[in-house]
C-alpha cells in the first residue's frame, strides 16, 4: 500500500510534545532485536540530524523562515533524541560502528538497485565498495583489541570481506564531486540523494567524535582515516543534490524525505515496541511536510504537487542485499573517479594518486590493523593453534 503526501495530514507542529521519560525510554537488545532494527534507528537518527543541520543553515540565510524553522526544529531535536537513545550502553562504541558500517552497506545498495538514474546509481555502487572495505576494517579492529566477532552485530546479514582497499580510496576534492540531478528528476531520485547525504554525513560526525576516545593508536588513526574518507562520501552524495532548488524547495524535500523514510519503517519494523514509535513520527512529519507546504505555497505561489505528482514510491526495502553486493564488487571494485566521471583503474586523475601518495607516506592505519585478518566464524575459538610440546 503506497503512501500520498497530500491525503494524509499527519499531526500539526503544535500537537508534537514529549517528555524527559518520553524521549529516553528502553534500549533495544543488541543481540535479541533483529539487525535491521537498529538499521532503522541508525539511520531514522542520521535523517533527523540531517534535518537539523539544514534548518539551522537555513535560517541563517532566511529571517522570516526563522520562527517556523525553529518550531519544527525542537519537534526534530525531541525525534532525534528518542531514536538515538534506543541504542543501549551494551553496544560498545566499536560495536556500534560496525552497525553503521552494516547501514551504508545495506541501505545504498537497496538504494543503488531501485534508483531509476543509471549515473547516480554508478555512484550509490561507487561508495558501496568502500564501506564495504570499512566493515572489514572495523571489524579486525574489533577483533584486535575487544576479541569479538563483528558478526554478532552483522546476525549473518552483511559478508565482512574487504572491498575497495581504504587506502586507495583518498582522492583529490576535484573527484568527490558528481553530476547534480536534474530539475525534472524523479522523486525518488531526490529522495535517495538526500537519505545517503543524511546517513553519510552521521557516520562522518560518529567517527569524528569517538575516534579520540580511544586510548589504542592504531584505533585513533583508523578513525581518522576512516572519518576523511567518509567525508569524501558526504561531497560526493550532496553533489548530487541540484543547487538549483530554492531554500523552501530543499525543505520540502526533506520532509518528504522524512516521511517517505519512516513509511518504510512502519511497514518493515518487527519490534511492536519500536514500531509504534515509527508510526507517532510518521504523523509529526506529516504534519511538519504540510506546514512546509503551506509556506512553499505562500512565498513561491508555487503548487508543492508539481514536485510530488503521485504517491511516494515503494519504500527502501530493509534486507540483505549480499548477493547484489557480491556482484558488484566483482565487477567494479577496480573502477576510480577522474572528475565528475567513474572511469579504469589505469584512466585515474593523478591528482588523487598524489593526493593519497602524500596522506598514505607514513603509513596507512587501515592495512596495519587489517594486516593478516581473515574474518571466520568462531573467531579465535575455531582457530586451529599449534602447541609446544
Amino acid at each position: 500500500m503506497s503512501l500520498n503526501l497530500f491525503s494524509a495530514k499527519g499531526y500539526s507542529p503544535d500537537q508534537q510534545r514529549f517528555t524527559w521519560r518520553d524521549m529516553v525510554g528502553k534500549p533495544i537488545s543488541k543481540l535479541d532485536d533483529d539487525a535491521f532494527t537498529r538499521v532503522r534507528i541508525i539511520l531514522l537518527n542520521g535523517i533527523e540530524n540531517d534535518a537539523l543541520r539544514f534548518q539551522h543553515l537555513a535560517a541563517r540565510m532566511n529571517r522570516e523562515l526563522r520562527l517556523s524553522l525553529a518550531q519544527i526544529r525542537r519537534t526534530e531535536q525531541h525525534q532525534a533524541t528518542m531514536i538515538n537513545w534506543l541504542l543501549g550502553a551494551d553496544h560498545s562504541p566499536l560495536e556500534t560502528t560496525i552497525a553503521y558500517e552494516q547501514v551504508a552497506i545495506e541501505v545504498t545498495a537497496a538504494v543503488a538497485q531501485s534508483e531509476p538514474d543509471a549515473y547516480i546509481a554508478q555512484a550509490y555502487r561507487f561508495g558501496l565498495l568502500e564501506d564495504f572495505d570499512h566493515l572489514y576494517r572495523y571489524s579486525a579492529l574489533l577483533d584486535r583489541i575487544e576479541g569479538k566477532d563483528a558478526n554478532n552485530i552483522l546476525q549473518s546479514y552483511t559478508d565482512i570481506l574487504p572491498g575497495r582497499p581504504t587506502i586507495e580510496e583518498h582522492r583529490a576534492p576535484q573527484d568527490d564531486l558528481r553530476e547534480p540531478y536534474g530539475r525534472d528528476a524523479a522523486p525518488l531520485t531526490k529522495l535517495h540523494a538526500l537519505t545517503i547525504t543524511a546517513g553519510e554525513y552521521q557516520t562522518h560526525d560518529y567517527y569524528m567524535n569517538i575516534g579520540p576516545l580511544f586510548a589504542d593508536p592504531a584505533a585513533r588513526q583508523l578513525y581518522a582515516e576512516i572519518a576523511s574518507i567518509e567525508e569524501q562520501h558526504v561531497t560526493q552524495y550532496s553533489s548530487l543534490i541540484n543547487p538549483e532548488e530554492s531554500l523552501l524547495e530543499q525543505w520540502l524535500l526533506h520532509e518528504a524525505t522524512e516521511v517517505y523514510n519512516y513509511y518504510g519503517c512502519v511497514q518493515q519494523e518487527t519490534n511492536p515496541r519500536v514500531k509504534a514509535i515509527w508510526e507517532r513520527f510518521l504523523e509529526y512529519e506529516l504534519g511538519h511536510f504540510h506546514h512546509v507546504a503551506e509556506l512553499f505555497k505562500q512565498h513561491e505561489k508555487r503548487d508543492p504537487a508539481e514536485l510530488f505528482p503521485g504517491d511516494l514510491p515503494e519504500p527502501i526495502p530493509f534486507a540483505s542485499q549480499r548477493d547484489f553486493v557480491r556482484q558488484v564488487l566483482a565487477q567494479e571494485v577496480n573502477l576510480r573517479a577522474n572528475g565528475t566521471k567513474f572511469v579504469e583503474q589505469s584512466q585515474e586523475s593523478q591528482a588523487s594518486i598524489d593526493y593519497r601518495t602524500h596522506l598514505n607516506s607514513d603509513g596507512s592505519p587501515s592495512e596495519t590493523v587489517a594486516a593478516g585478518y581473515i574474518w571466520s566464524p568462531g573467531t579465535e575459538l575455531n582457530r586451529k593453534i599449534a602447541v609446544a610440546v
